[in-house]
């Protein structure tokens, strides 16, 4: 027979599992729907003065550390919340990041179910923005 502890343990590492494989889950299914860009694009985007709000959707600490020059800070947690005072027009080009490009593609998606028509997730986030020697500030 199996003890009650085994049993117990089994199911806190089932569900562990469960939660890592639901969050990549979202995620993916997010990104079914969510339109990505690479720094290339954002480059160009940039380069040719095309009109856009380049959004970090990190937590307060990873933007204080560093985050995109001329980002507006709106964290994941409260996006929906306050997208609307801080870019009432629904047409806008929104530019979302986060880390790697997870957090922000959930963001996108919450955004569009909102009504926001032209909204874009960086690929592979701030560490790609980075690597691309785009520019930061503090």
């Amino acid at each position: 027979m199996f003890k009650l502890s085994t049993l117990i343990l089994a199911a806190s590492l089932a569900s562990v599992c469960f939660a890592q494989s639901s969050y990549q889950t979202l995620v993916k299914d997010a990104k079914t729907r969510v339109k990505e860009i690479d720094t290339d694009q954002l480059k160009k985007m940039q380069s040719s003065s095309e009109k856009f709000t380049l959004i970090d959707v990190r937590e307060d600490n990873e933007w204080t550390a560093g985050h995109a020059a001329g980002a507006t800070h709106l964290s994941k947690g409260v996006i929906e919340r306050d997208i609307e005072s801080k870019v009432p027009q629904k047409d806008v080009k929104l530019v979302l990041y986060c880390g790697s490009g997870s957090r922000s593609a959930l963001a996108a998606d919450a955004l569009m179910k909102m009504g926001y028509s032209n909204v874009f997730s960086l690929a592979g986030g701030i560490g790609a923005y980075k690597s691309a020697g785009l520019p930061t500030e503090k």
